[in-house]
């Protein structure tokens, strides 16, 4: 037992001498995920309800797009799934306290987050639209139109429609709120010109409300983004996992049926859900 104490202690010496860097620097073995999903039988999502990405239907049940997604991803590991409904501000935090144990939410892949997660290929390209309130912005046809500080623009706190807010319409007063029904009733109220969500959620909620609230720019995105799962950092064979998986399921086509079912238009779902949520 001496002997090998002894052998361990020359052996980070000589990584000392030759990398100069100290021994408690040496990186940390990585967490198993995989295996820990395996063997606990259950995948753990971290997700935020967004229609339609996820939301409760009249019933209180989950579906949409990640919903699917989630479940086919267990399914092919042989384990059950579990969501983990988290306010989107903190989901990062949540999944890096190892409350869940990857988040599968739309999140869009930026260089921000990815100091801090780590992103899988995309699986989806989504983007950020306009929905504005027609008495206020009826005649607002152009950007420098919406980037004025008599303009109020709502978004969702923490999500990317603020972020692209800030970037397109730095003029403008921004209101965030913890969720998009929030943001978008604060424009159907009058009390905000527009809202920015990620498509199609504004043009959904502009069919619903159709004397209210209009789609700015003819329904051109002003973003156009990438969306991975998010996963803790360190775990090279959970990447390669999920990344693979997307991989084969965008090869096979199944990724593009389930997102066309649910974000081409919503005839295959609107009566199952309420849309203010």
């Amino acid at each position: 037992m001496k002997f090998t104490k002894i052998l361990k202690a020359r052996s980070i010496m000589a990584l000392v001498a030759i990398f100069g860097v100290a021994a408690t620097s040496l990186p940390a073995v990585a967490d198993d995920l995989i295996a820990d999903i395996q063997k606990r039988g259950t995948l753990k999502v971290g997700m935020s309800t967004f229609v339609p990405w996820a939301m409760r239907d009249k019933k209180g049940d989950l579906i949409g797009f990640e919903i699917d997604v989630a479940t086919k991803v267990a399914e092919d590991m042989g384990v059950e799934v579990e969501f983990v409904p988290t306010a989107w501000s903190g989901i990062i935090p949540a999944l890096l306290a190892k409350k869940f144990d990857v988040i599968i939410g739309g999140m869009s892949i930026t260089p921000q987050r990815n100091l801090t997660v780590n992103f899988t290929t995309p699986y989806a390209h989504s983007g950020q639209m306009m929905a504005a309130n027609t008495k206020l912005a009826g005649n607002y046809t152009t950007m420098d139109d919406f980037n004025q500080a008599s303009v109020t623009i709502a978004c969702r706190r923490g999500a990317t429609p603020c972020k692209a807010a800030q970037k397109l319409f730095p003029k403008s007063t921004l209101r965030q709120f913890d969720d998009d029904a929030q943001a978008f009733q604060e424009v159907v109220n009058g009390n905000a010109h527009a809202m920015i969500s990620s498509a199609p959620k504004p043009r959904f909620w502009s069919e619903a409300y159709p004397d209210d609230v209009f789609v700015a720019f003819d329904g051109e995105n002003l973003t156009r983004g990438n969306e991975g799962f998010a996963l803790r950092k360190g775990d090279s064979d959970a990447m390669n996992f999920f990344s693979n998986w997307i991989v084969v399921n965008t090869s096979s086509g199944w990724l593009k049926e389930r997102h066309d079912f649910w974000f081409k238009n919503r005839s295959g779902w609107k009566d199952m859900v309420k849309l203010e949520q």
